[in-house]
Formats: C-alpha cells, sequence, structure tokens
C-alpha cells in the first residue's frame, strides 16, 4: 500500500540534471524529486509518495484530501486523549 500526500510546488531547481522542487505540505517545505511529473510548475499540486512526486492533481482534489487526513489526524488525536 501506498500513502501519497498532495503538496503545492513553491519552487522548481535543477540539480546536477535532476529535476527537483520544494513542495508545500501545509507550511511544512520538503525537497522533492519531480521527474516523474515533467509537465508540473510551480503552484501546481503533486501527490507525493516518499519524497517523488507522481501525478498532478488538481487545486480541489489536493484541498478534499488535505481535508479528510486532518479529519483522520482529528479523530486519532481524540482516541489517544480518551481513557
Amino acid at each position: 500500500m501506498c500513502l501519497g500526500i498532495p503538496g503545492r510546488i513553491v519552487a522548481i531547481v535543477d540539480d546536477q540534471g535532476l529535476r527537483m522542487g520544494a513542495v508545500d505540505f501545509g507550511g511544512v517545505t520538503r525537497k522533492t524529486c519531480l521527474a516523474y511529473v515533467p509537465d508540473a510548475g510551480v503552484d501546481d499540486y503533486v501527490i507525493v509518495h516518499a519524497g517523488f512526486a507522481i501525478s498532478v492533481v488538481d487545486a480541489d482534489e489536493a484541498a478534499r484530501t488535505l481535508e479528510l487526513v486532518e479529519e483522520i489526524e482529528t479523530r486519532l488525536a481524540r482516541e489517544e486523549e480518551e481513557p
């Protein structure tokens, strides 16, 4: 099973011939390989797994996915607080 998280590309650079980017995940920015998404540009949303962007998604789909992730985190936090 693979868990991919959507993030927004905030910068793209060439790193020794490899297309890399800075991807923002709700305030946390991570260096990400963009080789598999050659058409993605700054402000595009991508699904990232293990440091690699594997597909481009639209902003609405990214927002829906991030809402679900936040809901899961909230539920897990509540469960940990219960006696």
